[in-house]
């Protein structure tokens, strides 16, 4: 019986070791091309039907600001960027709008006057009168040097909105303006408070209202939005005859978070572009698209999506042509390429630790190794974008780092049962809990990582978890501005599934740290899911993530009690 089973062995290890060598090279290319699709599906050229009705926009808000430079910071571009900036959108606008007339050391309607460029200059109202009093006198000493230019003011923008002053405050400032200048005279808000304060038209030559449809308390998708411009426009028309309605800003952003069904991306904002476009010229809309560059210091205030609205990236390329296909992310062959080439390297750096490994187990290590570079290099391509300041890029950098860690941790594990190698004991979150408090102590951190190959997968995926419920939490208490961290976690996602079908996951000995973590993300995703909606599907994607992160520990947290009968471990 003994020496059947023997040779049965060794006949099964003869026909793995002499498989057809071609089906390694196959099932590599097999894997290439999935890569290529994996990267091409999305970016497929779009909205090449969609046609632009015009080459040159009636207006475009203007804010000058490069990466580096912020209001907020007072750091502010110069006379000669500014004029730069004029020259590239002058064949492409007849009008820019500006928001304040106090910023910078510059002169924004001397510079356009010599491109021949109309603008709407605006005054910036807030809660601080004083400076009020210089924004106001600034504006009425612009509009009336540059009668030619300067078309019309904007004396305040969302004041009512933000609650910086009463409506009478604003109303006074209207009236002192219009008395000192020659320009049409208006106010700019979410057309919401328009209807909400009526009277205020009787202090302004033109109603302008801000039309925003992904930012709209019920948000309303790219199909619907060009439909729902069309009829706040009429409603405001008849609620002011004899009043010329300018919608003062319209757009979509190319970034960021969903709100329900309304999806941020170039190629949709290449969609409600050109369709709002024929909307305006079919129904004679006097508007002023917002915005002509990407504002980086925006998301500060309103997250990715915050600097995401220009028709130009921060860096003053054209995010799409005006006309023709769109492509979501122009640089897909370049990521695409960067996976293959990072799938095989990390492939081939195990094999070469693991050299004695059949084929079958070379083709499992194959396939885990591609899933593993496309995650990594679609982590790089998701987080390295949105790392808008110095905070962010540290923060993505560390990301980054772990994931690139855990991805060679998981390929050595995967290499190890493979390969019929011994491998380490499981560890639970006490441990990792401990791990990571004795790296913060110096000296035992330095001893602890002598020995770091024999913890690292298990820990490390464990921080990742916590970093997760962390995120999950913030998600469910203030959500409007933060984004769904598919990239962040990535390679974890594939870390658990790839362990769970090799049978790899640890299974009992989980503690109070794993039902805690592992509880908090579950719940707390299940509680955004319910607040965001069906139609949100990016909120269902990455509730459908978080509850694979959140499922081994759980059911290693189950299986324990089972088991065992044991309560919860501190």
């Amino acid at each position: 019986m003994a020496g059947h089973d023997v040779g049965a062995m060794l006949d099964a290890s003869w026909r793995r070791r002499t498989s057809p060598p071609a089906v390694l090279p196959a099932l590599l290319l097999l894997c290439a091309v999935l890569t290529a699709l994996a990267w091409w599906l999305p970016n497929r050229p779009r909205a090449g039907e969609v046609p632009m009705a015009a080459d040159r926009f009636n207006s475009v808000s203007f804010a000058p600001f490069r990466p580096g430079q912020s209001p907020l910071r007072h750091r502010y571009p110069s006379a000669a960027e500014v004029e730069q900036d004029l020259a590239l959108l002058a064949p492409r606008v007849r009008a820019v709008r500006t928001y304040a007339s106090i910023e910078g050391d510059y002169d924004v309607p001397a510079l356009a006057a010599r491109h021949g460029l109309k603008v709407w200059q605006g005054a910036w109202l807030g809660p601080d009168a004083a400076r009020n009093e210089r924004e106001i006198a600034r504006l009425i000493e612009s509009a009336n040097r540059y009668p030619d230019t300067v078309e019309r003011v904007v004396v305040g923008n969302e004041v009512l909105l933000r609650r910086d002053l009463p409506m009478e405050h604003l109303a006074a400032a209207l009236d002192r303006v219009r008395a000192a200048v020659r320009q049409p005279v208006t106010y700019a808000d979410v057309w919401e408070f328009w209807a909400q304060f009526p009277q205020l038209a009787d202090h302004v030559d033109i109603v302008t209202i801000h039309i925003l449809p992904y930012w709209e308390d019920e948000p309303h998708g790219v199909e619907r939005a060009i439909a729902h411009a069309r009829e706040v426009v009429r409603r405001m028309r008849r609620m002011f005859p004899g009043k010329p309605i300018a919608i003062g800003e319209v757009g979509w952003p190319s970034r960021g978070r969903w709100r329900a069904d309304a999806a941020p991306s170039r190629v949709n904002q290449a969609v409600f572009l050109r369709e709002f476009i024929r909307l305006a010229h079919e129904e004679g809309f006097d508007y002023n698209l917002i915005e002509a560059f990407d504002q980086v210091w925006k998301y500060k205030l309103e997250g990715t999506v915050g600097a995401a609205w220009g028709l130009f990236t921060a860096d003053r390329r054209p995010k799409f042509t005006l006309d023709g296909p769109v492509v979501e992310n122009p640089d897909w062959p370049l990521h695409a390429a960067l996976a293959l080439l990072l799938s095989l390297v990390l492939w081939a750096g195990t094999l070469r630790a693991f050299p004695r490994m059949d084929r079958a187990g070379r083709a499992r290590l194959a396939v885990l190794a591609f899933a593993l570079g496309n995650a990594l290099v679609f982590a790089a391509a998701g987080t390295l974008p949105d790392a808008l300041d110095e905070h962010l890029k540290l923060a993505a950098a560390v990301n980054l780092a772990g994931q690139a860690l855990l991805a060679a941790l998981l390929l050595r594990r995967a290499a190890m049962r493979l390969a019929g190698a011994p491998i380490e004991p499981p560890r639970d979150g006490a441990q990792a809990t401990e791990t990571v408090r004795a790296l913060l102590a110096t000296r035992r951190g330095w001893r602890l990582l002598r020995g770091w190959r024999g913890w690292a997968l298990d820990d490390l995926s464990f921080v990742f978890l916590w970093t997760a419920m962390a995120l999950q939490l913030l998600l469910l208490v203030d959500p409007r501005y933060r984004d769904f961290p598919f990239a962040s976690f990535a390679v974890p996602l594939v870390a658990v599934v790839a362990r769970a079908l090799l049978r790899d996951l640890p299974r009992g000995g989980g503690g109070r740290e794993e039902l805690w973590a592992g509880g908090a993300l579950a719940l707390a995703a299940l509680g955004s899911a319910v607040r965001e909606g069906p139609a949100n599907l990016q909120a269902m994607g990455w509730t459908v993530c978080t509850l694979i992160l959140a499922a081994p520990p759980l059911l290693r947290c189950l299986a324990w009690r089972r088991l065992t009968g044991a309560s919860w471990r501190g």
